[in-house]
C-alpha cells in the first residue's frame, strides 16, 4: 500500500508541474467542469466532503466506499438549447471493503449545425461532441480516511477536428461520523493532450487542462436536520475575473475588489435532511452569479436547488439551476440498487 500511495504521489506531483507551466494558455476540454448529476448540479457543480452517492466519484474520487457497490446511476440535462449531457457510473468493491473501484462516461453532445463556405455554399451537416471515460479506484485507509484516482481518456470532436487527451483526479477524503463532519481535498484534471485540435507545420499544438484544486468541508448539526457545505475550488489561481477576448479592452483591465475575488472561490450550500432517505437543498455559487450579472436584470444566477428520494432499490435526484440569464437547466438521476435488485 505504501508502494502505491508513493507512485501517485510522485505522478501528482509531476502532473502539477506540467499542469502549472502550462497554464498561460488557454484551458481545453472545459466541459471536464459541467455538473455531471442532478446533486452535483444542486451543489452549485462541485462539491468535495460528501460520500453519500455513488455520482459523487466524478468530483472527487475519494468518496468510493463499500456502500456504492453494484450502485447504478445514470444523469441526463437538456443543458441549453440544443445541448444534451448525459453520464452514467457503476460501482464495484473487489476484494474486500477496502478497495473500491467505479466506472463511468460523461458525454455532451452540442448538437446539429450546418456547415458553409465563405460564400455561403451549404457543405453539410456536422455535429459536435465531447466524451470522457472514468475509471475510479478508492482505497479505504482506516475508518476515518480514503484516498482515490480517477483516470479519464477523453475523445473531442468538432466537426472534422479530433482531439484525444488524458486526465487524472487525485482526492482524499476525511469522515467522521460520530460528530457529522467531512472533509475532501483534490486535484482535478491533470494531464494533457495526446492530440491537439490542430497543428502548425505538421507540428501539434497542445493546450493545458482546466487544472482545478479545491478543498471542502461539510457539517451536520447533530440536533437539527441540517447540513452546511463550503467548497473552496481554484485554489492554483488567484484572480478569477472573467477572461475576454480583446486583451486591450478596458473592461478586461478592470480589476475586481479584493474580497469580491475572494468569494467567487467559495460555494456555500445547505441541505435539509427531514429522514435518511430524503433531502432538499439551495446552493449558492458567487463566480457564477457575478460572471452573469446583468445590470437592470434581475436573474437567479449563481444559486440551485435540489431534491432526492431513495425508496428500496431505486433513488432519483433532481436539480434546477441556471447557466444562461433568463433560462433554466433541469437535471435528472436515477440510481439502481443492483444488490436489492438481486435478493429479490
Amino acid at each position: 500500500m505504501n508502494k502505491i500511495l508513493k507512485y501517485i504521489l510522485i505522478l501528482l506531483l509531476l502532473n502539477i508541474s506540467i499542469s502549472v507551466f502550462s497554464q498561460a494558455g488557454k484551458d481545453t476540454y472545459q466541459f471536464l467542469n459541467l455538473s455531471t448529476s442532478a446533486r452535483a448540479a444542486a451543489f452549485g457543480s462541485s462539491v468535495v466532503s460528501i460520500n453519500n452517492d455513488i455520482n459523487m466519484v466524478f468530483l472527487n474520487p475519494a468518496t468510493l466506499s463499500y456502500s456504492t457497490h453494484n450502485i447504478l446511476s445514470m444523469s441526463y440535462t437538456n443543458y441549453l438549447i440544443d445541448v444534451n449531457l448525459a453520464s452514467a457510473v457503476y460501482g464495484r468493491s473487489i476484494g474486500g471493503e477496502k478497495n473500491n473501484f467505479a466506472f463511468g462516461v460523461h458525454y455532451i453532445d452540442y448538437g446539429k449545425f450546418e456547415g458553409t463556405t465563405q460564400q455561403d455554399v451549404s457543405t453539410g451537416i456536422f455535429t459536435a461532441k465531447d466524451i470522457a471515460f472514468l475509471i475510479s479506484y478508492t482505497r479505504t485507509l482506516n475508518k476515518n480516511f480514503s484516498v482515490g484516482v480517477n483516470v479519464k481518456p477523453i475523445i473531442s470532436k468538432y466537426e472534422r477536428y479530433l482531439s484525444t487527451g488524458l486526465a487524472f483526479d487525485f482526492g482524499v477524503l476525511y469522515n467522521n461520523d460520530s460528530v457529522g463532519f467531512s472533509s475532501g481535498l483534490v486535484v482535478k484534471n491533470l494531464g494533457f493532450q495526446f492530440k491537439g485540435y490542430r497543428s502548425i507545420d505538421g507540428k501539434q499544438v497542445r493546450e493545458s487542462l482546466p487544472l482545478d484544486i479545491q478543498l471542502g468541508l461539510s457539517q451536520k448539526l447533530k440536533h437539527a436536520p441540517f447540513r452546511f457545505s463550503l467548497t473552496i475550488h481554484n485554489l492554483q489561481r488567484w484572480k478569477l475575473n472573467y477572461e475576454r477576448a480583446l486583451e486591450d479592452s478596458e473592461l478586461n483591465n478592470q480589476q475586481i475588489p479584493w474580497f469580491d475575488n475572494l468569494f467567487r472561490h467559495t460555494i456555500w450550500s445547505i441541505e435539509v435532511l427531514p429522514i435518511d432517505n430524503f433531502y432538499i437543498m439551495v446552493s449558492y455559487n458567487h463566480r457564477r452569479k457575478a460572471e452573469m450579472k446583468l445590470l437592470g436584470i434581475k436573474n437567479i444566477a449563481g444559486f440551485s436547488f435540489g431534491t432526492g428520494l431513495k425508496i428500496k432499490m431505486v433513488s432519483i435526484d433532481a436539480s434546477i439551476a441556471s447557466y444562461q440569464v433568463g433560462n433554466l437547466s433541469y437535471q435528472i438521476s436515477l440510481g439502481l440498487n443492483i444488490n436489492e435488485i438481486l435478493k429479490r
